[in-house]
């Protein structure tokens, strides 16, 4: 008996759970690997396709910003290195900085309205009913689909100026100085339109991304704002704001990249006139490049106009990373 009550005691496996097989572990760690490498396997495909269609482009800007370029060294496919002084001639250049700080103001301006106007739209859509939100939300995709060369041709004609419809609106409002007013001989009236038509372009986009996200929050903490006495402003400041926070700073951020390499809405609507005062950095190295065939200078001036948006964004970034720590 007390051999046997020994052996029972000694006996392996009983009273605790037996060891999980070497097997096991190896199943469980291919498992972890796989679901650690997923999300890397599944946007590979679209980073392959970026490289691919812009990365490439990219390198090739750089190297053709380091020549001097033109339509008879295409021709002749020959290839003159200059080094850096493409750069040197912008960098020292008081037209590059002017329209620097031209393009750096237009993009402060029209990201401002869009996002107040985008805002205001979006809380609108908050509060209206099904019927009435409906028919809005229509405006804001018609609106937001129409392509931006078929726009831009609206608005040459609504602000043109002997058949322009804005031209005769305002002449019957009692504005008849405004009667055959050329909009687009002067800089601010033609920044005037092109922000008009940037920001009407932009608005359904941040209208309806807020929308969406206004549809996430409680409606429990509207209710218990109003119980405590706040107003419209109050609400929007304490309750609204900090809960999409992170969709306004990542609005922000895409709009700044929109507005400030907006090209063909300035182009088409007056080519950067009157007499160059509206050109923005990419339509001032589109003149530059394709306009006057000096490719190399073209592409030295995008290229100084991507540091000097990243630069700009360096902000954004840093607020951006600085989110994904905390989370």
């Amino acid at each position: 008996m007390a051999a046997q009550t020994t052996g029972a005691r000694t006996r392996p496996g009983r009273g605790r759970a037996p060891d999980a097989p070497p097997a096991d572990h190896a199943r469980r760690g291919g498992r972890g690997l796989g679901a650690r490498s997923a999300p890397y396997l599944l946007i590979l495909p679209a980073c392959v396709a970026t490289i691919a269609l812009l990365g490439y482009p990219l390198v090739r800007n750089v190297i053709i910003s380091f020549q001097d370029l033109n339509a008879f060294q295409l021709i002749q496919h020959t290839t003159q290195w200059t080094g850096f002084s493409n750069y040197t001639d912008q960098l020292s250049s008081s037209t590059f900085w002017h329209t620097v700080l031209r393009s750096v103001l237009f993009t402060l301006a029209n990201v401002a309205l869009i996002m107040a106007a985008g805002t205001a739209v979006g809380l609108l859509l908050n509060r209206l009913g099904k019927r009435m939100r409906l028919v809005l939300q229509l405006g804001l995709v018609l609106a937001w689909a129409m392509p931006v060369v078929a726009g831009t041709t609206v608005y040459q004609w609504l602000f043109d100026s002997q058949y322009g419809v804005v031209n005769w609106f305002l002449a019957k409002l009692g504005w008849h100085s405004m009667a055959g007013y050329n909009w687009f001989g002067h800089q601010f009236s033609t920044f005037s339109v092109i922000t008009l038509m940037i920001v009407w372009q932009s608005v359904p986009f941040v209208a309806l991304n807020l929308y969406a996200g206004l549809t996430t929050i409680s409606a429990e903490l509207f209710e218990a704002a109003r119980m405590d006495g706040a107003g419209a402003w109050r609400t929007f400041g304490s309750v609204t704001f900090p809960i999409l926070k992170p969709f306004f700073l990542g609005t922000t951020f895409l709009e700044v990249i929109w507005v400030f390499k907006a090209f063909t809405q300035v182009y088409a609507l007056n080519a950067g006139g009157p007499e160059g005062s509206t050109e923005t950095l990419p339509v001032y190295a589109f003149i530059e490049g394709v306009g006057n065939q000096h490719y190399g200078m073209g592409a030295a001036i995008s290229t100084l106009t991507i540091v000097i948006l990243l630069a700009l964004m360096s902000y954004y970034f840093r607020i951006m990373l600085k989110q994904e720590d905390d989370l």
